[in-house]
């Protein structure tokens, strides 16, 4: 019989984890035995995330940073070596929507970029020494099948979930050889706050199969982050049945 990885005592680092794909991620990881540290920009979503998280077999700590400053990244870090001693397993879901290019200031298009493209960098940055020091681990990073059904809208958006499918895709055979694994987990449209729609409207797409819930993707990543040592889940695409492209 094939072996599975286990969730039990796994050291993990999920970025965004206060709202959607990203809550619902620290939940799972932390009812299913995993030490989760996470942080958020907002106190109360924060507190909000724990709270779902908490009775399990495992753990859920926070704290208040943002995915786009270097010193917070650093100070998210450092509270990694502190907290849980190492980390096994990254999960990057922080990210924030955008409007078409022409209709955003600029100062927000690079805002999006900062927190969607160069947040996930970041922190692949800082947990793949710490990985390779201890012998291996595994980088979870949350994309978007918005790279190929293009959809008008979300040029600024599509932009950043290309760079990190590159990036990931490259990555992966960058650091293979350090035992470290790289997938990219590609989420059609989700019911989570970054959609511009009500509550009804979501919970009417969801009945319509053309939505799926934020717990829909965390098994998706859970899934990527259990499988046996040798193997590793480069691309896993989860959409609804009815998923929208225009």
């Amino acid at each position: 019989m094939i072996e599975r990885d286990t969730l039990a005592g796994k050291r993990v680092l999920v970025t965004g984890g206060t709202a959607g794909i990203g809550r619902a991620t620290v939940a799972m990881l932390a009812k299913g035995g995993a030490q989760v540290l996470t942080f958020g920009r907002h106190q109360a979503t924060l507190d909000e995330s724990l709270a779902d998280a908490a009775g399990g077999s495992g753990s859920a700590a926070g704290l208040i940073a943002d995915v786009a400053s270097k010193d917070d990244m650093d100070r998210v870090f450092a509270a990694v070596d502190a907290q849980l001693g190492g980390i096994d397993l990254l999960v990057t879901c922080a990210a924030i929507g955008a409007e078409p290019l022409h209709e955003m200031a600029e100062d927000d298009w690079r805002q999006v970029i900062e927190t969607n493209l160069i947040g996930t960098l970041a922190a692949a940055r800082r947990a793949i020494p710490r990985m390779a020091a201890q012998g291996g681990g595994h980088l979870i990073l949350v994309g978007s099948i918005s790279v190929d059904i293009k959809k008008p809208g979300e040029s600024v958006y599509a932009a950043t979930k290309a760079g990190i499918q590159a990036f990931a895709e490259t990555l992966h055979k960058e650091v293979a050889d350090k035992n470290i694994k790289v997938s990219v987990i590609q989420p059609g449209s989700v019911s989570t706050p970054m959609q511009q729609c009500s509550d009804d409207e979501k919970a009417q797409a969801i009945a319509d199969h053309e939505m799926l819930f934020a717990d829909e993707v965390a098994e998706a990543i859970l899934f990527a982050a259990t499988r046996s040592e040798r193997a590793d889940i480069v691309n896993l695409r989860i959409e609804p049945v009815r998923q929208k492209t225009s």
